[in-house]
């Protein structure tokens, strides 16, 4: 079975006659384009992994976890193959697509673990019955993943999928449709065939997998596509967990030092150039130290522009978004103190841009910019900043710069969002887990709970039967001539 569902002759002339065109990141110029699925494509993807799910869900968990390990040892073998793809595809730099692609290998390894000890609960009733829970597969799950860190995204999603019996179909995001094929080329070969699709296209294709016949829809991608898919999940039935996007706040409290601090909003906010889902979308920092700080933060920007280290946005689509963020925050009276213009040259780059004097009617306050833009916001208190940080639609993650433990207390008590970090932007220990709250998704993504998600429970409660009597026709007196 081919890892795309491309597999009649009407879908290959169908896709040949459509397809997704990628341009360099860098240099603007055509690198390929991608034939895209119709709907004849994708209703046959679905009819082929209906079909393949019950022998994958009748596998024992133990030997899904045998073939994860294979897929996570034929990853790793592909490693620089595929980074290659992504740093032309999406302009990651090789080094850090690589390390992405790393984490996914370790995530594949991790639910290969996790499958055979994925386990249901006894329940406590009767001393003379038995009452437990079986934890069993959905069946089909669509997972629509994303172009900003995509390998290890994605094999977050296909490991948890798999690893619980459900039969996978896999749309990478259009913005890397090559990387996401060649990724289904590696991977598919260690499940028997129609377990594992891959299936290429852009919104269209999302919208038609979303509204399919389908037990499970997986994205972690924006909020507003997130909120589609969610609509067409609750008309089908379909199970929906989403990781879609954030506002992330970053608070500096008045009693840390103000150029670690500007060092932790440089790694939070330019690293891969921004475009990371809890990326420091916007600071709120204490006038006692909003001076050093900001001039810290200039520094850190200035720096990362001068050695080149920013890499660029995506595409050219995705850098006008961001500059329309900057270009509205500057109209309304912030200052850019470094970067906030579209550089000549060819390519999608944005400069790293520290913007001072903001306030909360901005875009780049307000909304999602994902872009390498660090605006600031000065408050007097820290509770006027937590009143801040706790505002606005989304709730993905938060992070707080602070000794004061009571301070840090206060804030992992009222802000609104899945994920509190306290004096590191990024890090965590490996099996976390958190849940999206507002425009920011639901569900549990990543660690043990993700087994959770793709997975339905069935109560058990098996009773003794009556005892036999010497009149039963089945006790052996009963069954005397």
């Amino acid at each position: 079975m081919p890892t795309t569902a491309i597999d009649t002759a009407a879908g290959r002339e169908a896709a040949a006659a459509a397809g997704i065109t990628i341009s360099d990141p860098r240099t603007g110029e055509v690198l390929w384009t991608v034939p895209e699925a119709d709907a004849g494509t994708v209703a046959h993807a679905v009819e082929v992994a209906r079909s393949a799910a019950p022998d994958w869900a009748a596998t024992a968990p133990a030997e899904r976890g045998a073939a994860l390990k294979a897929a996570a040892r034929a990853l790793d073998a592909a490693a620089r193959e595929l980074a290659g793809l992504n740093a032309s595809e999406t302009g990651r730099p090789v080094d850090e697509a690589l390390a992405g692609i790393g984490a996914a290998v370790s995530t594949l390894e991790q639910y290969a673990e996790l499958a055979p000890v994925h386990r249901g609960h006894s329940l406590r009733g009767n001393r003379l019955a038995a009452d437990y829970t079986v934890a069993e597969p959905r069946g089909v799950a669509v997972l629509l993943t994303p172009w900003n860190d995509p390998v290890a995204v994605a094999c977050g999603l296909i490991g948890a999928a798999l690893a619980t019996g459900n039969a996978v179909i896999h749309k990478p995001s259009e913005r890397c449709p090559r990387l996401g094929e060649a990724l289904g080329e590696v991977l598919a070969p260690a499940f028997p065939p129609g377990v594992f699709l891959t299936v290429s296209g852009g919104a269209v294709v999302g919208a038609l997998l979303s509204q399919s016949e389908v037990d499970v829809l997986a994205h972690v991608g924006s909020s507003a596509a997130g909120a589609r898919i969610a609509r067409a999940g609750a008309l089908t039935g379909a199970h929906v967990i989403r990781e879609n996007g954030g506002n992330d706040p970053l608070m500096v409290d008045r009693d840390v030092d103000p150029a670690w601090a500007a060092e932790q909003a440089a790694i939070g906010a330019f690293s891969n150039s921004g475009q990371i889902c809890t990326s420091v979308e916007r600071i709120y920092v204490h006038r006692d130290i909003a001076e050093d700080f900001t001039a810290a933060l200039q520094a850190e920007a200035a720096r990362r522009n001068a050695d080149g280290s920013v890499a660029p946005l995506v595409d050219l689509r995705m850098r006008d978004q961001v500059h329309a963020h900057v270009a509205d925050a500057l109209e309304q009276g912030a200052q850019a103190l470094e970067g906030g213009a579209v550089p000549d040259g060819p390519g999608s780059f944005y400069p790293a841009t520290v913007l001072a004097g903001c306030t909360d009617r901005m875009q780049v306050m307000a909304e999602e910019t994902f872009g390498p833009v660090a605006p600031i916001q000065v408050v007097d208190t820290f509770d006027d900043g937590l009143r801040q940080a706790c505002s606005g639609r989304y709730g993905l993650a938060a992070t707080v710069l602070s000794s004061n433990i009571a301070h840090i207390q206060q804030a992992v008590a009222a802000l609104p969002v899945g994920t509190v970090k306290v004096n590191e932007v990024f890090g965590g220990a490996p099996g976390g887990a958190a849940q999206p709250r507002g425009e920011s998704g639901a569900g549990f993504g990543y660690g043990p709970e993700l087994l959770d998600e793709f997975s339905r429970v069935k109560v058990v409660h098996i009773a003794a039967p009556p005892a036999a009597t010497d009149e039963s026709p089945n006790s052996p007196e009963g069954a005397r001539p």
